[in-house]
């Protein structure tokens, strides 16, 4: 072999070495960021539906006292204050953002949430959930709480982080405009505050206003061995000259068995009883275009 292809040959030998050596690299550091990937998170269920103000109240606005008792409510009813911020053309809630403003009427407390939104498409919770695991939202982040809300006719997913703020307040009245804002953007996640650019939410909720406030009414009790909610939000008509009552009724569970089960026999019951309203809550949304 002459030295020219000796030379040759070397070089050859050397690039394949670096070549193969890259590749070994490239694929450990492959494996290693798939073993790192975090999980899609694991999500409770809220099933929810809605009712018909007209068969389940009574004149003065009170659940008769067979709605009562089919689901064992209490009769004295929890009073909670609430608003919501966003800007004039929703800006976050376009966004999947809806910021929550609460105060209830026994606690020492303010409530600030969060909430980031993932339409669930024909039944396919597993997109929901890769999706958001794709957006930052996964099993391994422990300041959010993942919910699927399961009403009449769709589900939605939700990932909710809600911060209290200690107050000497009393009943459900909230802080003035400007003061919840200034809370609201001092608990601001960083989650929100990047979601499309840097310090976008901060800018979204530096032009929000409120949307609202107004205050509902939790009834509390227990129906086959499932702790259940139904409340009475008095929401703003659509011409402004007056309220209507939006009823939802609900329960909340870790176990999806236990969602499905349940909800089939809350619906049941309530058909049976002619106070279904078959169509999905809307009440955020109602509240936001109507505040």
């Amino acid at each position: 072999m002459g030295v020219m292809e000796l030379r040759k040959w070397k070089q050859l030998t050397l690039s394949c070495m670096v070549g193969f050596a890259m590749l070994g690299s490239g694929l450990s550091d492959f494996s290693a960021s798939e073993v790192s990937a975090a999980a899609n998170a694991v999500p409770a269920y809220e099933v929810k539906f809605l009712v018909k103000p007209e068969a389940v109240l009574e004149n003065g606005g009170s659940p008769r006292t067979e709605v009562l008792q089919t689901f064992g409510l209490a009769s004295a009813p929890q009073a909670i204050g609430v608003a919501y911020y966003d800007t004039d053309n929703l800006g976050l809630n376009v966004e999947g953002w809806d910021v929550r403003f609460r105060k209830k009427e026994d606690k020492d407390n303010y409530e600030l949430t969060y909430k980031k939104r993932y339409p669930i498409v024909n039944g396919d919770i597993d997109a929901a959930l890769s999706l958001a695991n794709q957006e930052g939202f996964d099993a391994s982040d422990d300041n959010y709480e993942a919910e699927i809300d399961w009403g009449y006719g769709k589900q939605t997913l939700s990932f909710s982080n809600t911060k209290k703020v200690s107050t000497n307040a009393t009943g459900t009245v909230l802080p003035s405009e400007q003061d919840s804002l200034a809370l609201l953007l001092d608990k601001l996640p960083g989650k929100l505050n990047k979601w499309s650019a840097p310090n976008w939410g901060q800018q979204q909720l530096s032009l929000s206003r409120i949307h609202g406030p107004l205050t509902f009414q939790r009834y509390e009790g227990s129906w086959n061995g499932q702790k259940m909610s139904l409340e009475v939000w008095p929401i703003r008509t659509a011409d402004g000259t007056g309220n209507e009552n939006l009823i939802e009724i609900s329960f909340k569970t870790d176990d999806v068995s236990t969602a499905s089960q349940l909800r089939s026999q809350l619906m049941d019951t309530l058909e049976s009883h002619d106070w279904l309203l078959p169509v999905d809550g809307l009440k955020t949304q109602l509240i936001l275009e109507r505040y």
